[in-house]
C-alpha cells in the first residue's frame, strides 16, 4: 500500500510552534576569569588584626622568652667569669656589645616611627591649609618640607628652585602646588619605578612558579619592601616595624573599600589585553596579582607622600601595568 502525503490542518486559534526566528538567544557561558588568589590572602594576612588574647599570648611569650635569656647569659658570664676570668672577660664584653646593638636597633625603631609621623603630621597640616586657604598655614607647610628634606642632594635644585619661586605666590593653594612640582615631581617618578618593578616581580613568580604558597608569600614580601621603599623615598625612612605598620595601614584601607576584589574595569584592561593570559589561566592570574600590587603602590604613594595629590594626578593603575609588564607577558593588543 503505497503513501502519499499528509495533510494536516491547524485548528484556528492554536498557537504557532516555536522556530529558531522565534526562540530565545543562548546564553553565553560566563567567562572564567583568572582571580588574584595570592595577592587576596597577602592583603588579608596584612590586613588582619589579632584578637586581644593573642596579642597578650604573645607579648608573654617574647618577654618569657626574653626573661629566660637573660637570665641565661648572666649565670653562663658569672659562671665563666669564676672557673676562667679571660674567658669571662671575654663573654662579658660580647653580651654588652650584643645588647648595645639591641639598643641601637631599637632606637633606630622609635626614630622611624618619629619620622613617618613626621610625614603624617605634614600631609595632614598640608590638607588643612588647602581647605581653609590660609597662606600663613602654607609656608608653616614649607617650612617643614624643607627640614624633612634637608641634606637630600637630589632635592636641593628642587628645593633652590622653591626657594627662589615662593615669593611670587600670594595664596595657600599656588605655595602648596609649587611644593609639589618642584620636590614631589621627581619622587613620584621614582615611586612609579618601586612599583612597576614589584608588579613585575609579582606576576612573573605567580605565573612560573608552580608551589602552593610561593606566589602568596612573593607578594607579601614584594609588597612590604616596596611600601617601605616608597616610604624611604618621600623621606619616612621605615624601619621593620614602622614598614610593617604601614603594610598594615595601606591594606587595611584596601580591604575595607574593596580596591583588592578585581573590577571589571581591571580584568578588561589588564588581562583581556595580553596574549598569553588569554592563554594560560596562570599567566593570567600572574597579571592580575601584578595589576593588585599596582594598585597597592599607589596607595602606599597616597599614604606616604607628605602633600596630597592636588595639581599633580595620581597615577594610573593601567599605566603602571602596562610599563611594568611591556615585553613580559606579551604586547599589548
Amino acid at each position: 500500500m503505497s503513501k502519499g502525503p499528509v495533510l494536516i490542518d491547524l485548528e484556528e486559534g492554536a498557537p504557532a510552534k516555536e522556530t529558531p526566528a522565534t526562540a530565545p538567544p543562548v546564553p553565553d557561558p560566563e567567562p572564567d576569569l583568572p582571580q588574584p588568589r595570592a595577592m587576596e590572602m597577602a592583603a588579608r594576612i596584612a590586613a588582619r588584626r589579632p584578637s586581644r588574647l593573642s596579642r597578650w599570648f604573645w607579648s608573654l611569650a617574647l618577654s618569657l622568652v626574653a626573661f629566660a635569656a637573660s637570665v641565661a647569659a648572666w649565670e653562663f658570664v658569672t659562671t665563666l667569669l669564676e672557673r676562667n676570668p679571660v674567658l669571662g672577660l671575654i663573654a662579658t664584653v660580647l653580651t654588652v656589645a650584643f645588647v648595645v646593638v639591641l639598643l641601637i636597633i631599637a632606637l633606630r625603631e622609635l626614630a622611624a616611627f618619629a619620622r613617618l609621623r613626621r610625614v603624617d603630621d605634614i600631609h595632614a597640616a598640608a590638607d588643612a591649609a588647602l581647605t581653609h586657604a590660609d597662606l600663613a598655614e602654607a609656608k608653616g607647610v614649607i617650612e617643614r618640607l624643607r627640614r624633612l628634606f634637608r641634606g637630600r642632594e637630589d632635592l636641593r635644585w628642587g628645593l633652590d628652585r622653591l626657594a627662589e619661586r615662593e615669593g611670587d605666590v600670594f595664596d595657600a593653594d599656588g605655595l602648596i602646588h609649587l611644593a609639589e612640582a618642584e620636590l614631589l615631581g621627581p619622587l613620584d617618578e621614582l615611586a612609579k619605578r618601586e612599583v612597576e618593578a614589584a608588579a613585575r616581580q609579582v606576576a612573573t613568580v605567580t605565573a612560573i612558579v608552580p608551589l602552593a604558597l610561593a606566589d602568596v608569600v612573593t607578594a607579601l614580601t614584594s609588597n612590604i619592601r616596596m611600601i617601605r621603599r616608597i616610604a624611604e623615598i618621600y623621606g619616612g625612612r621605615a624601619g621593620a616595624l614602622g614598614a610593617w605598620r604601614l603594610t598594615r595601614a595601606v591594606m587595611t584601607h584596601l580591604v575595607a573599600t574593596g580596591a583588592v576584589a578585581v573590577g571589571d574595569d581591571l580584568i578588561q584592561s589588564v588581562v583581556g589585553g595580553t596574549a598569553l593570559s588569554r592563554i594560560s589561566r596562570r599567566f593570567g592570574e600572574g597579571v592580575v596579582n601584578g595589576a593588585l600590587t599596582a594598585r597597592v603602590g599607589v596607595a602606599a604613594m597616597e599614604v606616604c607622600r607628605p602633600l596630597p595629590f592636588s595639581r599633580e594626578k595620581k597615577p594610573s593603575v593601567t599605566r603602571l601595568v602596562q610599563r611594568a609588564l611591556t615585553g613580559l607577558f606579551g604586547s599589548k593588543s
